[in-house]
């Protein structure tokens, strides 16, 4: 009990760590503004090319006033989240089956390591004829992209459990059942959360793509036609709207980690 007390940091001291923390991540950003916005006032560089951030302000407000920047982030959010979890649903079962069994993995194998090196955006073509031009098209793309890190993910998982703790479950008498649910599948959590956190990043990189090629809104979408009236302004607006919303989403997979997820996960939500 004293030991613990001993060990335990002051209140003071936890809030000033956290504090400086917050700082130290702030100071970045703030000092690459600073410089970008310098370079622009100074003329360095034509503001046609490259405009100062004040003028992506103005052209993030003039989206936002007229609700096209919403409308696309939240229609490019949708698809990148449906095809996320789906993905991931899909990919988690038959990751922990090709881990679990070598059998499975033998069979699984050749189609896992050719398919998963074949790039998403190579299948559009191919996707918009099979699902057409709409939404279904878009989400399995992101649906193939990013099951296969969070199957390669799983299945490293399932292979990286030491032999002694599946010799110990067996040794207490566990079914094959009981050791594929109770030891097998807890212990592989910590490689599907950071494979679901690869694809969410993946994801956002597919949905550029597909919205360029095939799609009359979304983020991707939005930064490709303000090319066509040369609104640099807005390519930039679209730009870090897609960092943001790519950002705050990692984020809250990682709350879900500390939270939900930590018994399972200890430090390895905390980057």
């Amino acid at each position: 009990m004293a030991a613990a007390i001993a060990t335990r940091k002051p209140a003071g001291r936890v809030r000033f760590g956290s504090a400086r923390r917050l700082a130290l991540s702030l100071l970045g950003p703030v000092v690459v503004l600073a410089l970008w916005e310098l370079v622009s006032v100074a003329g360095l560089i034509d503001p046609l090319i490259l405009p100062s951030p004040v003028a992506v302000a103005a052209g993030l407000v003039s989206l936002m006033q007229d609700g096209t920047l919403e409308q696309d982030a939240a229609i490019s959010l949708w698809r990148i989240l449906v095809g996320w979890i789906v993905g991931s649903a899909v990919a988690i079962p038959i990751g922990l089956a090709v881990g679990a069994y070598p059998t499975v993995r033998q069979i699984a194998d050749p189609f896992i390591h050719f398919f998963r090196f074949v790039p998403s955006i190579a299948l559009i073509t191919l996707f918009i004829l099979w699902f057409g031009v709409g939404e279904q098209s878009k989400v399995a793309l992101i649906v193939y992209a990013a099951g296969f890190i969070v199957l390669v993910n799983t299945a490293t998982g399932v292979v990286a459990i030491p032999s002694d703790k599946l010799d110990a479950a067996r040794c207490l008498g566990a079914s094959r059942r009981q050791l594929f649910f109770s030891v097998i599948a807890p212990a592989s959590v910590p490689y599907i959360f950071v494979g679901m956190r690869l694809a969410l990043a993946s994801a956002f990189l597919v949905i550029v793509g597909a919205e360029i090629i095939a799609a009359n809104s979304g983020l991707g979408y939005l930064t490709w036609v303000a090319r066509l009236y040369f609104k640099v302004d807005w390519v930039f607006a679209g730009v870090f709207t897609i960092g943001v919303a790519g950002f705050v989403c990692d984020r809250l997979w990682l709350l879900v980690g500390r939270t939900v997820l930590a018994r399972y996960l200890g430090q390895i939500a905390n980057y």
